[in-house]
């Protein structure tokens, strides 16, 4: 295993058209296709930087920024930003285009964390990202303070836990 990896040596990209089908009751992409197109190409960016399997630990943040419609196509575009010891954040970039103007946008974007597990399924270390681009620089830089976020949200959803039951509605009294 190499110390370090650029970022676009994890570069993931996919390119789908919007169907009618893949759209809700307001005629734009359902939130929950697009989620699916995400962690899926989030996940790969993280398996290539690793070369090993990985989790989903967490999806930090999805932001839908403008509507997708069926006379679009989506273009995601993934990469890991930042790394810990066995984690990985992974940035996603989506990108709507108008088939028929070319006119392009930013739609949506989106970070995850993902673990590198072994065959035990055992974390392991995992190379550290060398940003290049001004954009990449610039998700690196920023990656420490998702970072705390991060840990803040999972202590506060943990502890939030605590307080939930597992029993069904009907069996509460």
């Amino acid at each position: 295993m190499t110390d370090t990896k650029t970022c676009k040596e994890s570069r993931v990209i996919k390119t789908a058209h919007v169907f009618p089908s893949d759209t809700n009751n307001h005629d734009t992409l359902f939130g929950g296709k697009l989620m699916s197109f995400i962690d899926d190409v989030a996940s790969l960016s993280a398996i290539r930087h690793a070369r090993m399997p990985v989790v989903t630990a967490s999806t930090d943040s999805v932001d839908f920024l403008t509507p997708i419609v069926p006379s679009d196509s989506v273009c995601l575009e993934s990469f890991v930003t930042w790394t810990g010891k066995s984690s990985m954040e992974v940035f996603v970039k989506v990108v709507a285009e108008h088939l028929l103007d070319g006119e392009r946008r930013i739609a949506a974007t989106a970070f995850l964390s993902f673990v590198a597990l072994d065959e035990n399924k055992k974390k392991v270390p995992v190379p550290k990202v060398v940003p290049e681009t001004d954009e990449e620089k610039k998700l690196h830089e920023t990656a420490p303070v998702r970072l705390e976020a991060r840990k803040k949200r999972r202590e506060e959803s943990k502890e939030l836990a605590s307080y939930l039951t597992t029993k069904r509605l009907w069996e509460q009294g």
